[in-house]
């Protein structure tokens, strides 16, 4: 009996070894089976060397020893194309360095051909590059391939993206980096710049004072015309002061034109405040004293000249307007 208990007890034990033992199994598998795919990836699952099927991102299984699994990076990438003396169309070495930016596309197939259609996509692409650029810069002269830079990176992304179709994978652009002649031709290259610059400060300036100059003259004009206005107008009001001074000779001193004469140049004289000594015994002395409201010599007035010497051209218009009133009419 206690044999029997024992050999039963054994046999329990024995199935609850073997129990723990497989679980112990399948966890390990099940463990190491899992594969974790970041959104920046795409997973190849291959069983015994065979494409299975495409992981995406988040928890995966495989079978272990029996599966494996590539990842594929599908984030932009960016290559440096190596620099590499180029020699242009008129016989020139320049040397050119450029960059290819580009990614693998996330659908199946094209994360299939990037790895089953091409070898190290990474190199061909900097190989193709390289290659794609001398074929285009070996066409331009070295000046042409300086100042068509955009030309030269649409023509590469355009080659390189018809390469690589059947790889998966998309050109997003391509930048040239640099195009650097030798030092003999660069220094030839920064004299030629600087005398254009210099040819064209020198024109700016002559534009310039060619400006200020046709300012300059303008402005002469200007004035020149504006005092030649200033001239017409004040002859036109001369005439107009001599017309109606002779319509005021044929209105009140008709007759009487050579005292006319000598009232308009005492009106002159006197027109400032200038004294004026006038002789003694004369009708343009009497004459002064009625337009001044002085009796004349004769009638028991001071001598003319001392009441000449007194009096000022304020009352000349009031006395010539006085003496006409009492001249004879025409």
């Amino acid at each position: 009996m206690v044999s029997g208990a024992t050999e039963a007890h054994i046999n329990d034990m024995q199935t609850t070894y073997w129990f723990y033992g497989i679980a112990a199994v399948v966890a390990l598998v099940f463990l190491a089976g899992i594969r974790v795919v970041r959104p920046t990836g795409r997973g190849l699952v291959e069983r015994l060397g065979k494409y299975r099927r495409l992981a995406l991102p988040g928890f995966n299984w495989i079978m272990p020893l029996v599966e494996r699994m590539f990842l594929v990076n599908i984030t932009e990438i960016m290559v440096n194309a190596e620099s590499q003396e180029i020699i242009t169309s008129d016989k020139l070495n320049a040397r050119v360095d450029a960059q290819v930016y580009f990614k693998v596309k996330s659908d199946e197939e094209s994360v299939k051909s990037s790895q089953y259609h091409v070898f190290d996509y990474r190199y061909q692409i900097v190989n193709l590059a390289r290659t794609t650029l001398r074929n285009i810069i070996g066409t331009l002269t070295l000046k042409s391939a300086n100042s068509e830079r955009g030309k030269i990176n649409s023509e590469l992304q355009r080659t390189m993206r018809d390469e690589t179709t059947h790889w998966g994978i998309e050109i997003v652009r391509t930048e040239l980096k640099e195009i650097d002649p030798p030092p003999d031709v660069q220094e030839t290259m920064n004299k030629v710049v600087k005398a254009e610059n210099e040819k064209v400060a020198a024109i700016d300036f002559a534009t310039a004072t060619e400006t200020m100059a046709d300012g300059a003259r303008r402005a002469e004009i200007k004035r020149a015309e504006g005092i030649k206005q200033a001239k017409i107008l004040e002859a036109e009001g001369e005439a107009q002061a001599i017309q109606l001074v002779n319509e005021a000779a044929d209105r009140y001193f008709v007759g009487n034109a050579q005292l006319l004469r000598r009232l308009m140049t005492v009106e002159k004289s006197l027109a400032a405040n200038t004294k004026i000594v006038v002789p003694a015994n004369t009708e343009l002395v009497n004459i002064i004293g009625d337009m001044a409201g002085l009796l004349p010599i004769g009638r028991g007035a001071p001598p003319a000249a001392s009441q000449a010497r007194h009096s000022g051209g304020n009352d000349l218009p009031s006395a010539l307007a006085e003496t006409a009133r009492h001249l004879p009419h025409a």
